[in-house]
């Protein structure tokens, strides 16, 4: 009987932590991309765009990892047009990708999009938070159009990702999305 009132009294309360978490997940989502940017630059400045490759492939993931381990939320980075093979989005963040997209052609600021909810995964509550990422012109050394890519960034790309699908963007164009989930 306990139980039953206790899951009948957290079910009711859903809604409400639902709510309360949209702040928290908004500011683990702004904190990542400031800092690889950073890192990125850092290390165009350094050894040129081809030599930044590893910082997206490598220091990235591991700047997430460290961040989930920090903020207790599971973050990672996808796109419709994934470079890393672990970048492909799972069901829901397609969907929110895809809404992401038909907003953006509808006018709407790539840099406002964002979308946060509560789902059932495996019987469980879970809440998924996604916040569009634009592509900066820093970017574009790497992800803009490939016949402009430097011959150097191309046969890293090529070497590293034979199946790349990440290049032909422009300025603000949604590459992809930050993502965060949070068991409740």
């Amino acid at each position: 009987m306990k139980r039953a009132l206790f899951a009948a009294i957290l079910l009711a309360s859903l809604p409400t932590l639902a709510g309360d978490l949209l702040p928290e997940a908004r500011k683990v989502a702004a904190a990542l991309p400031p800092k690889l940017l950073a890192v990125l630059t850092a290390e165009i400045e350094k050894s040129g765009p081809e030599g930044a490759i590893a910082v997206c492939r490598d220091k990235s993931p591991q700047m997430a990892k460290t961040a989930s381990e920090e903020s207790g939320w599971a973050i990672r980075r996808v796109s419709l047009n994934n470079r890393n093979p672990k970048a492909v989005p799972d069901a829901w963040e397609r969907a929110v990708l895809e809404d992401f997209d038909r907003r953006a052609a509808a006018g709407e600021n790539p840099a406002a999009l964002e979308k946060g909810e509560v789902v059932a995964q495996d019987g469980k509550k879970t809440y998924r938070y996604m916040k569009a990422l634009p592509t900066a012109g820093l970017c574009l050394n790497c992800h803009g159009a490939r016949e402009s890519l430097a011959p150097a960034v191309r046969e890293k790309l090529a070497a590293l990702y034979p199946q790349d699908k990440a290049v032909g963007y422009t300025p603000g164009q949604i590459r992809g999305a930050i993502t965060l989930r949070k068991p409740l």
